[in-house]
């Protein structure tokens, strides 16, 4: 095996995304590098989309009392960065789900409007402590995938099961494996005992249902509820904890949400907490780590590159550049001021996908050499935009 690089190490080379000391724990991501960002941002929408969420957007910023209320301020205080404006403690927020609450409250909510699914891709704040910070996968600023699904008590464990699934589908585009774990109540913990007991026994049941094998993680549930781990492996054989699904009757109680059920009485609301892939920033880094920057053709930042072998083809490479760009597919011309080899050692390192060499017999057949994990084959353009196009939509 060749030597594992660091992410940051590759993220550099990559031109990917950089760190500097005026913003400690917060990367600035690069145009290449926000490629990947948005590639993931679109895969996650599209699969929202498919499972009937609606998408909010609410306040970085806000008062400390919304914390307060929610029980945040009590646990994790101590995590957050708050300021003094005008004689009042505002918060950057380091979660979602006490403005998705609100987002919630705005309306009277029949059981007929449940399940309700809010997503939002939120950009949160956390004050990790300088000592653990550590490139993409310990910083102070990140955001989610991030998702509050409101329903009633007989939804609870159909909507963790299109969870399961969701998360399922989501990693297998990837070739990740996934194992999972059932986190219980920890000693620091909201609430009544019997209703986190109820909990613990529905994502059971979810988890049973689904033919899925699991572990008991004791006491690493979160502090208002009990949730499920997607724990990934990569291709160094590390386990990630990216992906979540928490179940909290906590928030509902102290928000006091409600909606009217079929006998036109208020009722309780349970709320699930759902992330597919976590924070971008720490599955960004875990991806880059894993493929080693040989990123798949869909996420990939520059999907493949035109190499002319001389100035002869110049014209040719730019009438297929403007193919490619025109199909939505992502690539960039090596100009001929270096030699075929070193211009094809350059795409090599930069880890593109697709080398597409064109030289004087191409020229003629109208084709491309392609190169693609160590093979060479030589194929017509409109041949190998479909077959582009097939596996980007794919995913593979």
């Amino acid at each position: 095996m060749s030597e594992h690089k660091d992410h940051r190490d590759i993220g550099r080379k990559l031109d990917l995304f950089s760190f500097h000391e005026v913003a400690p724990g917060a990367p600035f991501w690069h145009h290449k590098g926000m490629v990947i960002f948005k590639e993931l941002e679109k895969y996650i929408r599209e699969l929202q989309d498919k499972n009937n969420y609606q998408e909010i957007s609410t306040p970085i910023m806000v008062k400390k009392s919304l914390f307060e209320k929610s029980g945040h301020w009590e646990f994790f205080k101590q995590n957050m960065f708050n300021f003094d404006v005008e004689n009042e403690i505002y918060s950057l927020k380091p979660m979602n789900c006490p403005e998705s609450a609100l987002v919630y409250q705005t309306k009277i909510r029949s059981y007929r409007d449940l399940p309700l699914r809010l997503a939002e891709l939120g950009r949160l704040h956390r004050n990790e402590l300088s000592g653990v910070l550590g490139g993409l996968f310990r910083v102070r600023q990140f955001t989610m995938d991030d998702a509050h699904i409101y329903c009633r008590q007989d939804q609870i464990k159909s909507e963790f099961t299109s969870i399961l699934k969701m998360t399922e589908e989501f990693y297998k585009k990837l070739g990740l494996p996934v194992s999972y774990g059932l986190a219980t109540r920890p000693e620091k913990a909201m609430g009544d005992k019997k209703l986190w007991d109820e909990a613990e026994i529905i994502l059971k049941e979810a988890l049973k249902d689904t033919g899925l094998k699991y572990q008991i993680l004791k006491g690493e549930g979160a502090f208002y509820g009990p949730k499920i781990h997607f724990d990934i492996k990569d291709s160094l054989g590390r386990t990630w904890t990216l992906a979540t699904a928490q179940l909290d009757f906590q928030i509902p109680e102290r928000f006091e949400l409600e909606y009217i059920d079929e006998n036109g009485k208020p009722q309780r609301p349970a709320i699930i907490h759902r992330a597919i892939f976590g924070t971008f920033e720490r599955f960004i880094g875990m991806l880059t780590e894993h493929f080693q920057g040989a990123f798949p053709l869909w996420l990939a930042p520059v999907q493949t590159v035109l190499i002319p072998v001389s100035e002869k083809q110049k014209e040719y490479a730019e009438k297929i550049y403007n193919q490619l760009k025109e199909n939505g597919i992502r690539t960039e011309i090596y100009e001929s001021g270096e030699t075929l080899p070193k211009r094809i050692r350059e795409a090599e390192l930069q880890k593109i996908p697709y080398i597409l060499v064109v030289g004087k017999k191409e020229e003629k057949n109208e084709s491309i050499n392609v190169r693609h994990k160590n093979k060479e084959t030589e194929i017509k353009i409109e041949e190998l935009i479909e077959k582009l196009k097939k596996e980007i939509s794919e995913k593979k």
